[in-house]
């Protein structure tokens, strides 16, 4: 009697009110799921044994920040190590630390000036992994500009730089790794992107190093597809502000997190999704930027990239004066 009175009610309805109804329902029904997706992902979904894909990682840009941490962390996990870096002292610093924390495991080290003469550098680091089962790559070195400008004030040097380390060296030093990995139709290549070109729908003042982590972001998908199918798995990750000299942030916080931190949940994204933001805090940022209005977040950047502007032009003043 109930289900018949509840028939007719419905009935009586207006159509479009019921199939506002009805679309209401399903967008519900579709958060929902993406909600407990998203709880999975983050906090339940185990990571994979990075050991599966080969017995060492090459790591470039591994003297700071977030690459010494990946580095670091690839290690705790068992994996010898090539560390790539144009800074000779420093990669035997970084490599020191890892074998006094981690004796068991094998380091060398390559270096490889991004910005200077690649095909020597990249002929050096095939040499260095020739007869080495390289099972993952992490593309982590990049340059960003020494603080926010006009793209006019944007120099030849700087230029130059971006594009060759950004661009020309991710995907040359790709290149030299990945023919192995296809031989042993195994392996994993992460790439660390940006929010500066993902999250946010434009970054000024910086809009040349947005562009290049976008060409990043596209190389990394196409890879992805390509070479799905052979055993290789590609991603491209995308963090927002962690602590790093590069972003000039010195201080951690729930939503700028150390390199350590944010290097153990990148090593739990591996094998995953082709992109990622491996950080959770970062992921619910993202969520709320998509809901608002894409000229209201480039109003709101230009403004604060301006500030930084401000801020670099006086302590750019001051050190002439000095």
């Amino acid at each position: 009697m109930a289900a018949f009175a509840l028939h007719h009610q419905l009935q009586t309805l207006p159509a479009w009110l019921l199939f506002a109804a009805a679309v209401g329902l399903l967008a519900l029904l579709r958060s929902s799921i993406a909600a407990l997706r998203w709880a999975f992902v983050t906090f339940l979904r185990p990571g994979k044994d990075v050991r599966r894909y080969g017995s060492w990682a090459v790591v470039t840009g591994s003297t700071d920040g977030i690459g010494r941490a990946f580095a670091l962390q690839l290690a705790r996990k068992g994996l010898n190590l090539v560390l790539v870096g144009r800074n000779p002292d420093k990669l035997r610093d970084v490599s020191d630390a890892i074998r006094a924390r981690h004796p068991a495991a094998s380091v060398e080290t390559v270096v490889v000036d991004l910005a200077g003469d690649l095909a020597e550098g990249v002929a050096r680091l095939q040499k260095a992994v020739q007869g080495l089962d390289v099972g993952i790559l992490v593309n982590n070195a990049g340059v960003s500009y020494p603080y926010a400008r006009f793209f006019h004030e944007v120099d030849e040097e700087l230029l130059r730089s971006l594009i060759k380390v950004n661009v020309e060296g991710v995907t040359r030093v790709t290149q030299a790794v990945l023919p192995g990995m296809l031989e042993r139709k195994r392996g994993a290549i992460v790439n660390i992107g940006s929010g500066a070109a993902i999250v946010i729908p434009s970054e000024p003042l910086y809009g040349v190093y947005a562009a290049t982590k976008a060409y990043i972001d596209q190389f990394s998908r196409c890879l992805y597809v390509e070479y799905k199918g052979k055993g290789i798995d590609v991603q491209c990750q995308v963090p927002l502000y962690v602590a790093t000299k590069m972003a000039s942030i010195r201080r951690s916080s729930f939503f700028v997190p150390s390199p350590d931190t944010y290097a153990r949940a990148a090593l739990r994204c591996i094998g995953y999704e082709p992109r990622c933001t491996p950080y959770w805090p970062h992921s619910l940022i993202w969520c709320l930027l998509s809901a608002i209005p894409e000229s209201v977040i480039d109003h709101w950047r230009l403004g604060f990239c301006m500030n930084i502007r401000k801020r670099g032009q006086l302590k750019d003043a001051k050190s002439k004066e000095n």
